[in-house]
């Protein structure tokens, strides 16, 4: 197992409760299946499920980025102006 530390931006604190949290996530997880734990154990977070940006340390990635112990990964919800 391997700790990843999750932030959550904007509107997703108030969907999670919580600005960050720390999961224990097997060795070798893509940063995809990573997204569907948090969505379980988050469900309102669901509803951004297409839109939702995830970064990894400064840089964005997609699902299939392998997370590195000790990884922090950012989600933030689409932006918005006006």
């Amino acid at each position: 197992m391997i700790s990843i530390r999750i932030r959550y931006w904007s509107w997703f604190r108030d969907l999670t409760g919580t600005d960050s949290e720390e999961l224990q996530v097997p060795e070798g997880l893509q940063l995809g299946e990573l997204l569907d734990r948090v969505r379980t154990r988050h469900p309102r977070l669901a509803e951004a499920r297409n839109c939702t940006l995830a970064a990894v340390g400064v840089d964005y990635q997609p699902a299939t980025f392998q997370l590195s112990p000790g990884d922090e990964v950012s989600l933030f919800p689409p932006v918005q102006g006006g």
